[in-house]
């Protein structure tokens, strides 16, 4: 099993989906990117989290991110669930489900955890920035479903860092004030933040963040 680690190259590869054949990156472009594994189709958990997936569509679309789900079934199996998802969940499944029946995706990215099950994926969540760079990577087991509201906290989070150069405090959540990150000098943040930043220590500068 690989493991991939923070700031690694999201390993690229070509598939079946259900939206046709890609290649991951060509598909990606310069979008950010949220891949998830699920355990097996027909699950319910899973069926659960990917109509949420689908009816949160317009908020990846805000934060120009393009997602997509992966197991180890097969394309015909991938099809004939997207029916029961839409039909359970009132979604419209339009993001690619990966067809991974060879487990190829799936080892490249280290979603078979041999502890949890040798044949399943786990609950991975693997966030990919436009350079292809892996800038966060979660876990749950089998019987977790996601929180959809706390992965795109993270986004909103990761991109702050990426366009503002700010960070997120504890429990943040869109609206709070967060932290300039440590290589901004107190010069740079006056002029990145001209409505004033309130200095606690001097590691800890807070202000709003820009609209």
């Amino acid at each position: 099993m690989n493991a991939i680690k923070l700031g690694d190259k999201a390993p690229n590869f070509n598939a079946k989906t259900t939206v046709g054949e890609i290649n991951f990156y060509e598909w990606l472009g310069d979008s950010w990117g949220m891949l998830v594994s699920h355990p097996a189709d027909f699950t319910p958990v899973c069926t659960t989290e990917l109509g949420a997936m689908a009816n949160y569509r317009e908020e990846f679309q805000k934060r120009n991110v393009k997602v997509a789900a992966i197991s180890v079934d097969d394309l015909e199996s991938h099809v004939r669930w997207i029916k029961d998802i839409e039909e359970t969940q009132n979604a419209k499944v339009d993001f690619p489900l990966i067809a991974d029946d060879d487990r190829s995706v799936s080892e490249l990215y280290g979603m078979i955890h041999p502890n949890a099950d040798s044949t399943m994926t786990v609950r991975s969540v693997f966030m990919i920035s436009p350079e292809k760079e892996v800038k966060l990577t979660l876990t749950y087991p089998a019987s977790t479903g996601r929180n959809f509201e706390e992965l795109l906290r993270v986004i909103d989070s990761l991109q702050l860092t990426a366009y503002r150069k700010l960070a997120t405090p504890v429990n943040w959540k869109k609206g709070d004030r967060a932290v300039i990150v440590p290589s901004v000098s107190d010069k740079q943040a006056s002029e990145l933040f001209p409505n004033g930043f309130e200095t606690v220590k001097p590691y800890l500068r807070l202000t709003e963040v820009p609209v």
